[in-house]
């Protein structure tokens, strides 16, 4: 490797929080200098590269076309870093395990579980955040995700954890006594969804249903649908795995089900590389509950 082509360290550092922040005092803050001096190394460096790599806009500054890949290299890079240093220096050894999920398979699937965990790793903490949205892997935040799909997110692991295909439930008191639906039969029924989430409109169209107008569509949080379902607030489409002692005890009713060959699934989700201790643990204490 050529060092002497490589810019100063401290003037790539500079230039990463400016384009994380759109503004040099922001960086500046981050980074415990003043705005002036952050500047100044921005303009070494494009002195050094020879070509601008921001450029000001309103009251912050943008990425030219020549800035933004750079930051996207530089991102990764300091990311690597960071991390490498927190492996070597064991700052990762005593921090919780951040786990990211929904909140319906945080309520109807992890929580009830989570005490045989806790049982057996009473030495490992656990911070679960319970969020509708992709929560992006970063260095020091979100060690492992529990996602649905068919398991293929670029640039991560990702290992099946429970195989459930998406089921349309509602309450006898909404839907009545008709014995079959149709997918064009469950759009005259008022929906219930998780916030952050599109799995109607994702469900409706595999199935080739258009809806003729605007559905009926209340947004709840996740915790809230099935009990909303029961007391015949609405229909969703939700896993069939949350749901499926509620539909032998005949509380609600299944009322459409593909029944098609389907890889989607909840999926454990990991940034390649060596998992600390505590990691390891809980992903394996995950694959002993495979499909339970």
């Amino acid at each position: 490797m050529d060092w002497r082509s490589i810019p100063s360290l401290s003037s790539l550092r500079a230039f990463c929080a400016v384009a994380s922040s759109n503004s040099l005092s922001a960086a500046g803050r981050e980074l415990n200098v003043t705005h002036a001096a952050v500047s100044q190394q921005v303009r070494g460096l494009e002195k050094h590269l020879g070509v601008a790599l921001i450029q000001r806009e309103g009251r912050g500054v943008v990425l030219t076309p020549e800035g933004t890949v750079l930051f996207e290299g530089l991102k990764s890079g300091f990311e690597s870093i960071q991390e490498a240093v927190h492996k070597v220096s064991g700052a990762d050894d005593a921090r919780p395990i951040n786990i990211t999920t929904t909140p319906s398979f945080a309520v109807g699937w992890l929580m009830p579980r989570i005490s045989d965990f806790r049982a057996k790793h009473p030495d490992i903490d656990l911070m679960i955040n319970p969020s509708p949205y992709v929560v992006p892997f970063e260095p020091g935040g979100v060690d492992l995700a529990i996602r649905y799909g068919a398991g293929n997110w670029p640039g991560l692991e990702a290992e099946m954890l429970v195989h459930s295909n998406y089921v349309v439930v509602g309450a006898t008191c909404l839907v009545g006594d008709q014995e079959t639906f149709a997918p064009e039969d469950l759009i005259r029924f008022p929906w219930l969804q998780e916030f952050g989430t599109n799995e109607i409109a994702l469900w409706l169209e595999r199935q080739g249903v258009v809806a003729p107008s605007r559905l009926n569509i209340s947004h709840l949080p996740g915790y809230m649908i099935l009990d909303g379902v029961k007391k015949g607030h609405g229909i969703t489409a939700m896993a069939k795995t949350f749901i499926q002692s509620e539909i032998e005890d005949g509380v609600i009713r299944v009322l459409f089900e593909d029944l098609r060959q389907s890889t989607n699934g909840y999926h454990i989700v990991t940034r390649p590389g060596v998992q600390r201790p505590a990691m390891k643990a809980f992903v394996k204490w995950l694959r002993s509950l495979k499909d339970s």
